[in-house]
């Protein structure tokens, strides 16, 4: 593994170490379509920490022996940003739109997340062929339609792909209770012109019923704190520093500055 980075090496260590679970099984167990997110963001010395924490009970999921993937999103907003800005200001009726390709398995979704009661992520999706995957079809965008009338009585506004990201990540899975842990590492950005590498960094995504799971109690006892972050808000942010973005200011300087551009 000497290929990779710190990051890299840390999640793929953990990964290889697991007992596994298959995405059959992770559907059935622990899809958690309605669920409460956090987010962490952890040094490789810390994953590593936090996945010895877990115990033996969280097994990794695998799909044809392969253990971590590579993920990559396009996501759709207006000229002016108007979803970013939402997130920034922390609006109730916020929401983004992003096509997901499984870049291992060639399959691709078209995906909306909502807020639904009580702060809880509700993500709706449909598979879309790939090649759809940079621009909305007449078929994703009445998806977009029914969805937001339905959540949000809203029309969608004018949207267009603003970014681009892409990462390696791992899942790990309690098969019992059902709660599920994500972890990214080499994240990337580009919005066709600039392009951003991000910090040697694993982000922790914590996926629950109620926000209160053994992930959430692991890095606690770890004395690692959530952090208010966004995979897309950061990547615009970092592509368009002209843009405000007070909301993740103290973590774009403190984890963020050395990003490379290119």
């Amino acid at each position: 593994m000497s290929e990779f980075g710190p990051a890299r090496q840390a999640l793929e260590a953990a990964a290889a170490e697991r007992e596994t679970i298959t995405l059959d099984e992770v559907l059935a167990q622990a899809a958690l379509q309605t669920r409460v997110d956090r987010k962490f963001l952890l040094t490789p010395e810390e994953f590593t920490a936090f996945t010895a924490h877990l115990g033996d009970i969280f097994r990794v999921m695998h799909i044809d022996g392969q253990r971590t993937f590579h993920y990559a999103s396009t996501y759709f907003d207006t000229e002016d940003f108007e979803q970013y800005r939402a997130h920034r200001q922390g609006r109730r009726r916020r929401y983004k739109v992003r096509s997901r390709t499984y870049v291992d398995t060639g399959l691709s979704m078209f995906e909306i997340k909502t807020k639904g009661l009580r702060g809880a992520t509700v993500k709706h999706r449909i598979e879309q062929p790939p090649q759809h995957a940079h621009h909305l079809s007449q078929r994703t965008f009445s998806f977009l339609k029914d969805v937001l009338h339905r959540e949000y009585d809203q029309r969608p506004p004018d949207l267009q792909p603003v970014l681009d990201s892409s990462y390696v990540r791992a899942t790990f899975v309690d098969p019992v209770d059902g709660e599920r842990v994500t972890a990214d590492a080499e994240l990337f950005y580009t919005d066709g012109q600039r392009k951003v590498y991000g910090p040697e960094r694993i982000v922790v995504e914590t996926k629950t019923a109620n926000g209160r799971g053994v992930c959430d109690q692991a890095l606690a006892d770890l004395g690692i704190r959530e952090v208010s972050m966004s995979k897309y808000c950061i990547g615009v942010a970092l592509l368009n520093p002209q843009l405000p973005a007070n909301r993740w200011a103290r973590l774009l300087r403190s984890e963020f500055q050395d990003c490379v551009s290119r």
